[in-house]
């Protein structure tokens, strides 16, 4: 079923007003007919089932038919501090992230990053990116968007990250996993947790030691290497797993 968001203000006495590019998506793409249901999520961890009542001018009228449980949200809120990746690839991390139940994305300029953002350029890319999330939001049933800030500096990254309860930091040159199957075994449910994924050519020595200093955990991802878009990818699975059986017992 489609799935959608609608700003609080949206919602009015059994009813929600659809605005903006949703509208044209609803009734130009999908054509979409009055009588048939849509998911709505109100940004905040409320979804309602609703169907179309009509189309008004310049927006989709929708009555509630019930409130939905939708337990789609991990049970932890994970930070993904991602080093500014060359190309498209940021998009990719975006929607993917979502899709794995991230709670934020922060990206940053680490010393091996090759993109340089000014002012401009990362408003422009911020807007992308957040509409990607959306996008991904919607396809993957959220009740939440993931907020994807503007790039930030790297210490201002490590500074943002020193709030949160726990930090993994995954390096090529660390070792054994089972040390990394513990730390990730010990994360509970409830917990905040960040990641830092460095960029095409990865941390240098001192980057590491600046985010242990703060509190980060430095974790092995195997003995192979991974590309920056696949080594975060992979850590959020991992928690996702972890996280998702830790509260049901499997």
């Amino acid at each position: 079923m489609q799935q959608f968001f609608a700003d609080p203000s949206q919602i009015s006495e059994g009813r929600i007003y659809l605005k903006g590019p949703d509208v044209n998506h609803i009734r130009n793409v999908l054509r979409m007919k009055p009588g048939e249901d849509v998911r709505v999520s109100d940004g905040g961890g409320r979804t309602y089932l609703c169907c179309i009542h009509a189309y008004e001018e310049g927006a989709a009228a929708l009555d509630i038919l019930r409130e939905l449980d939708a337990d789609t949200e991990l049970p932890s809120k994970i930070w993904l501090f991602q080093g500014l990746p060359k190309g498209d690839k940021m998009d990719l991390i975006v929607q993917k992230a979502v899709e794995l139940g991230v709670y934020k994305v922060i990206p940053f300029a680490a010393k091996r990053s090759i993109v340089k953002l000014d002012e401009r350029k990362a408003g422009k890319r911020q807007e992308r990116w957040q509409m990607i999330a959306k996008g991904a939001a919607e396809q993957s049933g959220r009740s939440r968007i993931p907020e994807v800030e503007r790039p930030v500096s790297y210490s201002e990254a490590v500074r943002a990250a020193g709030e949160l309860d726990v930090v993994l930091i995954p390096y090529e040159l660390e070792e054994g996993m089972e040390r990394t199957a513990q730390i990730i075994g010990n994360i509970r449910a409830g917990q905040s947790i960040g990641v830092f994924i460095g960029p095409e050519g990865g941390f240098e020595e001192e980057e590491v030691e600046q985010a242990k200093t703060a509190g980060a955990v430095p974790v092995t991802l195997g003995k192979r290497i991974l590309r920056t878009e696949t080594a975060g990818l992979t850590t959020l699975s991992i928690l996702m797993y972890h996280l998702e059986s830790s509260i049901h017992n499997l």
